[in-house]
């Protein structure tokens, strides 16, 4: 599934905020196995690793200068960048926050996937869980 989970929109992303991010994701839809992540600060912080080791998931890294090795939310990054920032011209973080929302509003139950044979996340979600 292809579904957007979180938006976290800020001037800065301490792994703190990250972990919080995580944890309300852990509240309302579980937790994955393992996380594929570039080797920005934020990731590669002690605190990250003692959440992760805490909830036992594996941290995977990929490898600096590989990005396609984290292919997909690279893709996700360029749609919110190019689709989202540099489609309007923001004053202040709250009205990024709200389009940042409308968006993954519309990525998730309006939006048809190619690569979901033109169905919506959320409309594969309900076929899973169906």
């Amino acid at each position: 599934n292809r579904q957007v989970l979180a938006i976290e929109t800020d001037t800065s992303l301490p792994a703190a905020r990250l972990i919080r991010v995580l944890d309300q994701l852990k509240e309302s839809r579980g937790l994955p196995k393992s996380i594929r992540m570039d080797n920005g600060p934020e990731f590669i912080s002690k605190k990250l690793d003692d959440w992760s080791k805490e909830n036992k998931v594996t941290l995977v890294f990929i490898q600096p200068g590989k990005p396609t090795q984290n292919a997909f939310i690279e893709r996700c990054n360029g749609s919110i960048q190019g689709e989202l920032l540099n489609a309007y011209v923001f004053k202040t973080l709250n009205e990024v926050r709200i389009k940042a929302e409308e968006w993954m509003y519309d990525y998730n139950f309006q939006r048809p996937h190619k690569a979901l044979n033109f169905k919506t996340p959320m409309d594969v979600l309900e076929e899973i869980r169906n």
